[in-house]
């Protein structure tokens, strides 16, 4: 059971009682008996011989406010050259951790649509590795040359400075973000 507030109770109290005059407002005539969803779960109400009776299933109360002790999105950083790829494989490889590199354009549709997506799985797995972009006609192409990329966007996981797996994504974005979950799941 989720706290929702530090006196949750009284809360509860107040829900609870403005469910119950919901409900006596819906219960007319005799003998009727019919479920009824409440944001409590499931309620039987059941009315025989003018009385009613009220019985509760699937009671749980829980908060609706996010997880802020992690943040949502993870701003990915970019690459421009060389030399930074390099700092970053071997600070990755210092720490034993996998990075995630999105090749993209920003001419590409595929490529911006997918970012954000990424930057949302960056969140998903922000303390076990670290996730960059290198957009292709904004760094020199022997960078592009060094990443053997093809075709965009293609997203790559390097460990031990060294390229792994890679997935082209050319298909539907949540298939994508699967497929990059399940190769960032292989390697952490």
């Amino acid at each position: 059971m989720s706290i929702i507030a530090s006196y949750s109770h009284f809360v509860y109290k107040k829900l609870h009682h403005r469910d119950e005059h919901c409900i006596s407002s819906f219960v007319s005539g005799k003998d009727s008996l019919f479920w009824r969803k409440s944001c409590f779960g499931n309620i039987l109400i059941e009315n025989r011989n003018k009385e009613q009776k009220i019985r509760r299933r699937n009671f749980r109360v829980e908060s609706m406010w996010p997880d802020l002790s992690r943040p949502s999105t993870i701003e990915m950083d970019a690459i421009n050259d060389s030399e930074q790829l390099d700092q970053i494989l071997v600070h990755a490889q210092q720490n034993s951790e996998p990075v995630v590199i999105d090749w993209m354009a920003a001419w590409c549709r595929k490529c911006i649509y997918l970012k954000p997506k990424l930057e949302k799985l960056a969140a998903e797995f922000d303390t076990k590795t670290k996730f960059y972009y290198v957009d292709v006609n904004k760094v020199p192409q022997t960078l592009v040359k060094r990443g053997n990329v093809s075709k965009m966007p293609t997203i790559q996981l390097w460990k031990d400075g060294e390229m792994k797996e890679e997935v082209i994504g050319g298909h539907k974005a949540w298939l994508v973000i699967e497929e990059v979950r399940e190769m960032i799941q292989k390697y952490i």
